[in-house]
């Protein structure tokens, strides 16, 4: 079978279109209906000139041209294989030729192959009768040869596989004939012999076989009940043997298609005529009605001049003594412009790139209309104002290319308007919206806000200050728009740019570096210290109350230097918080009697780099009664380490012995002031005292960011560790009175005014680099 397929195909057309390039080959195959689905019909490689893998990279499309999609196409191997099974019957009935046509799209370059499949019959149907026992009435004085008409049988099948013999169970008075009309048509009928005695048979049993050529052969039967009828030697007979119209598609319910007329020679009842449909499809009833009295033939169904162009019927006129006379009306559908143009996207580019070349192949579409001459006809157009060209190829395809530059800042994606608009009367048209997204390259530099920034800078600055920030923006978008940010190499009073200030390479903020005179400081601070910040806390304060500030200096730069604290380990860890931006130690709550009255915080800083560092240190508070918060170097002791430093008890007795002793001072001086009644001076030159809780002014702290008292002075406590960061304790400073080791000298503590703008600094939430 496959070697017979072989010979019928073959390639048929091949021929270029000049006006846009595209080849376009007709090829040909044959195929027996009633293939399985996946059955193979051919492999296109060989016609097409292709090899293997050629299908799968030029993006090669199978698209059917009929509603369903009865093949499809392998791209890797070549295939065309069946992909629904197949009727030829239910496809194309008795036409002689049932082609399925199909188009093999290739892209880049642009080749559409035309593919028509041939659907060979098989005898897969039996001849069959509309009806399988047929009554006829006949007079007895019926002369000989006359003529009875039967119904052909039907079989879908073509060829030798359709009916080719029709044979009559043997009788003496009727024998069969198939004799050719005056329109070309067969007609068979059964023809009277042999005179007819009612008195002798008064009823004949007839069998009519209908015979096809197919192997295995089949046949289709019917029964012929023969009544034969007393004296009405008149037969109906119609005004002419065949009636031809002519009506429109969609012609509305009740149209008169025609009518017939027959007249009987004879009287009273055996001339009264009745019309009826005679042995016609079902189909035939469901779209017309026959007036059985007037002979008027009217439309009760729709027609669809796609699906079938030419309906033909039997009509019979019958009088009252059972004759009966036939005629044909053949009806012919005319075509109306009724199905709008139909729009079918093969491809889209989208996103495309708004560096495409021009001539880029943006859409690729066909148009097709189901109606026939010029309401099938169509045109395709797109809105004018766009950077795009329609290009028109045969076979109804166009391609939609670049022909301008494209640029996705100023126009990020276009709605594509397609209108197809076939020629008939009137004029239909479908709309088609494609959506095409223009994706980013990056071809737009950053550019500042400003061409010149000009920022203010005190001296004696705080290292890490935030002085300001520059901005850039970028019209590109996601990857190609982000901004980072870099100094410029270059020197400023005979030392590199970058030893001053630094930037933070993401968000543009620009940060003064420490000079080396207060890098030293703190280094020799730091390495001269070896015991934890110390510090006293009156027992009456509330909660909210600031302890301690803490401050860390990380050598990275960028994101590597953004620092967060907490609280790593505390006696009791509901007494205190520590803000993790800002590092400011707070109470939580208000002290009781309960409480510890040694606690010891270990604060851990960490960075935001990948790994992150850390780094801890240690902070001993005592509360105590009757200081105004004073700050004490006391050796931490926890209740834990109690045992490590035996001194303690010692430098709590050497402490609440100096606190009597001063109070003791304070009140001889006061009865000494009051006897001799001296002036202000005398008492300005004595030491004073804060009271138990310090009045803090009304814009003291700043809820929002922390910042602490502009009036408040501060002593500065560093911390030993790591060599990669560093720890400031920052406490309101009033008189200190140190109870650890008395070696430690005043060098290791840093008392200065601190400024507004230099807090201001250090609640910031990313410290830079020293």
């Amino acid at each position: 079978m496959e070697d017979s397929f072989s010979i019928r195909k073959g390639l048929y057309l091949l021929f270029l279109l000049s006006l846009s390039g595209v080849m376009c080959v007709s090829i040909r195959y044959s195929l027996p209906e009633e293939k399985k689905s996946g059955s193979l019909v051919t492999s296109v490689l060989k016609d097409l000139k292709l090899g293997p893998g050629e299908l799968s990279a030029r993006r090669a499309q199978l698209v059917s041209k009929s509603s369903k999609h009865y093949f499809q196409l392998d791209t890797h191997s070549g295939n065309v294989i069946v992909n629904e099974r197949i009727d030829r019957e239910a496809l194309c009935g008795k036409m002689d030729s049932c082609l399925l046509l199909a188009e093999i799209v290739l892209q880049n370059p642009l080749e559409i192959y035309t593919v028509e499949i041939q659907i060979e019959d098989i005898n897969d149907n039996s001849p069959a009768f509309s009806q399988t026992e047929l009554d006829l009435s006949v007079p007895e004085n019926v002369p000989t040869n006359t003529r009875f008409p039967l119904e052909f049988a039907q079989d879908t099948d073509l060829g030798e596989n359709s009916i080719q013999n029709y044979t009559l169970s043997p009788n003496e008075n009727f024998h069969l004939e198939i004799a050719s009309g005056s329109s070309g048509k067969e007609h068979l009928g059964l023809i009277l012999k042999k005179p007819l005695d009612r008195e002798n048979t008064a009823h004949f049993g007839l069998t009519l076989t209908a015979v096809d050529g197919g192997v295995p052969q089949r046949t289709g039967a019917v029964q012929i009940s023969i009544n034969v009828l007393d004296i009405n030697d008149n037969f109906p007979l119609f005004t002419q043997p065949e009636y031809t119209v002519k009506l429109k598609e969609n012609s509305p319910h009740g149209t008169l298609v025609s009518k017939v007329e027959a007249s009987d020679l004879d009287f009273g009842t055996n001339a009264q005529i009745t019309f009826s449909f005679h042995q016609v499809p079902e189909k035939i009833k469901n779209l017309f009605h026959l007036n059985e009295n007037t002979g008027e033939i009217t439309i009760v169904g729709l027609f669809d001049y796609e699906k079938e162009t030419s309906y033909y019927m039997n009509i019979k006129a019958t009088d009252g003594g059972g004759l009966s006379g036939h005629c044909k009306v053949l009806v012919e559908i005319e075509d109306e412009n009724d199905n709008v143009p139909e729009i079918s996207v093969i491809s889209i580019t989208s996103p495309l790139a708004e560096d495409s070349p021009l001539d880029t192949l943006v859409v690729l579409f066909s148009v097709t209309d189901r109606d026939s001459g010029d309401n099938g006809r169509t045109s395709c157009s797109v809105d004018m104002n766009l950077p795009f060209l329609l290009k028109t190829t045969r076979n109804s395809y166009y391609q939609l290319v670049t022909q301008r530059p494209l640029d996705r800042e100023k126009v990020p994606d276009y709605n594509i308007t397609i209108t197809a608009t076939d020629r008939g009367s009137p004029r239909l048209t479908s709309i088609r919206t494609i959506s095409v997204k223009i994706s980013d390259v990056n071809d737009n530099p950053p550019v500042f806000e400003k061409a010149k920034y000009e920022m203010q800078l005190w001296e004696n600055n705080i290292p890490g200050l935030l002085v300001g920030s520059v901005q850039a923006v970028d019209l590109d978008e996601e990857q190609n728009a982000q901004v980072t940010y870099s100094l410029v190499p270059g020197n400023a009073s005979g030392a590199p740019v970058a030893s001053f200030v630094s930037i933070n390479s993401e968000t543009g903020n620009l940060y003064v570096l420490p000079c080396d005179l207060w890098i030293d400081e703190v280094l020799r601070s730091r390495s001269s210290s070896s015991l934890p910040c110390n510090d006293l806390v009156p027992k009456s304060v509330e909660a909210g109350y600031l302890v301690s500030k803490v401050v860390a200096v990380d050598g990275d730069s960028g994101q590597n230097s953004w620092l967060s604290y907490e609280l790593l380990k505390a006696t009791d860890p509901g007494l205190f918080s520590i803000g993790a931006q800002n590092g400011e130690v707070k109470t939580r709550r208000q002290l009781t009697e309960r409480d510890t009255n040694k606690q010891r915080l270990i604060i851990l800083v960490r960075d935001n780099g990948h790994p992150p560092q850390t780094s801890t240190a240690t902070l001993n508070i005592l509360p105590v009664d009757g200081f105004s918060d004073p700050y004490l170097n006391i050796a931490s002791v926890s209740p834990e380490a109690s045992e490590e430093d035996g001194s303690l008890t010692m430098h709590l007795v050497i402490c609440l012995a100096a606190v009597s002793f001063v109070f003791l001072i304070c009140i001889i001086v006061f009865v000494v002031i009051k006897m001799h009644k001296k002036e202000s001076s005398f008492i300005a030159a004595l030491p004073q005292f804060p009271p138990v809780l310090p009045e803090i002014p009304e814009n003291g702290v700043d809820s929002q960011n922390g910042s602490l008292s502009r009036t408040y002075h501060y002593d500065v406590c560093l911390t030993g560790g790591s060599l990669s960061s560093e720890f400031r304790f920052l406490r309101p400073l009033i008189p200190v009175f140190s109870m650890g080791d008395p070696n430690i000298s005043e060098n290791h503590r840093i008392s200065s005014q601190v400024t507004p703008e230099q807090m201001d600094d250090q609640n910031q939430r990313e410290l830079p680099t020293s």
